[in-house]
């Protein structure tokens, strides 16, 4: 089963959703690097349940336990092994799942691939395993950091809801709310939508951007490492993910080549382009520029409403709407999308380091 990521700073997380604990160690973290605790236990509050009326109200502390790897504040060049306890499971409210295949999940290609499944909560599929990501993108920020580099995500839309380009907002004001869109106007009218969906017992889908800046010209490599081909993965790897797209995106097809390429210029001894449609990212290698991306979320697959479907026979069932989740999961997946960036980069900018003497 694939739990593990990267290629210098690579990460193998553990842990079933309504298991003792999940967790994730982390190799190939450099010796010497300050790691601030309290900045990893942040990092995890912002993604943990229970945070307001719009998310899943399970309760969950998400305190990390790091075993091994720092030492007097720094990194040893070792292993680093963090824990986080799950302390509010319910699996008695998972009982009618167990001979049952929920809609849109993967109770059902899960059972087929492994011939056993964990019902509670899906056990390695559920998102409950993105908290160990989290923990370890905590790390990977504060080695980008060294370097001058910065990972933000917000809530760009939720249904038909548009925030504005991220270059014209503050992203600095994305956490002063629940949904976490750093325009206030437009944060209002999502919350209000989400809280609506909420008391409909239903779910709705959003979007998420993500901007790195501050990367230098070289990560990423020419042919199958494209660096964003890497991001694409590493997105499409987060639980209800169903679409990527960076730079231009898909709205590239609507310009001409004479009006989507981005021309380089000199400003003062360094090169930069006028524009950024490529996002950042030129020939799968980082041209400097920011990085910007768009990851869109689906509905949450579980609702609060009864469900038709079949059970372990293949004999159709109804499935009651009940349990403790999120009417939409993007205003918690922000700090996950900023993680698995910081995953991505840390691990091209060490590999960087080899590229030539």
């Amino acid at each position: 089963m694939g739990s593990s990521y990267g290629t210098i700073f690579r990460i193998h997380t553990f842990g079933e959703s309504h298991g003792p604990a999940i967790g994730v160690i982390i190799d190939g973290c450099p010796a010497g690097l300050n790691i601030d605790e309290s900045y990893i236990q942040k990092e995890l509050d912002r993604r943990r349940p229970g945070q307001s009326k719009i998310t899943t109200q399970r309760k969950e502390a998400d305190q990390a336990r790091i075993l091994s790897g720092i030492f007097d504040g720094k990194s040893t060049g070792t292993p680093i092994a963090i824990v986080i306890d799950n302390e509010d499971q319910r699996s008695k409210d998972y009982s009618h799942l167990e001979n049952a295949f929920r809609p849109s999940h993967a109770d059902y290609t899960y059972a087929e691939k492994y011939g056993i499944r964990d019902h509670r909560g899906g056990g390695r599929s559920s998102a409950r395993e993105t908290a160990a990501r989290v923990a370890a993108g905590a790390i990977a920020k504060l080695l980008l950091q060294q370097s001058g580099i910065r990972v933000q995500a917000y809530v760009s839309q939720v249904g038909e809801i548009k925030a504005p380009a991220y270059n014209t907002m503050d992203l600095a004001k994305t956490e002063e709310n629940i949904v976490r869109c750093p325009d206030q106007a437009t944060a209002a009218q999502m919350i209000a939508l989400i809280d609506q969906v909420r008391l409909d017992r239903d779910t709705i889908g959003g979007m998420i951007t993500g901007v790195v800046k501050g990367t230098p010209v070289g990560l990423g490599e020419p042919v199958f490492d494209k660096l964003h081909a890497e991001l694409g993965k590493a997105m499409l790897s987060i639980n209800a993910v169903k679409g990527f797209e960076y730079g231009s995106g898909f709205g590239g097809i609507h310009l001409k080549g004479s009006q989507h390429n981005d021309a380089y210029v000199n400003e003062g001894g360094k090169i930069r382009t006028k524009t950024n449609y490529s996002g950042g990212i030129q020939g799968g290698i980082s041209n400097g520029e920011d990085i910007y991306f768009n990851v869109a979320f689906k509905p949450v697959a579980t609702i609060m409403q009864d469900q038709e479907t079949v059970d372990n026979e293949g004999q159709p069932v109804t499935l009651a709407g009940k349990g403790r989740h999120d009417p939409c999961v993007v205003p918690r997946a922000v700090p996950i999308v900023e993680a698995m960036a910081a995953l991505v980069i840390a691990d091209f900018l060490l590999r960087s380091r080899v590229s030539k003497i």
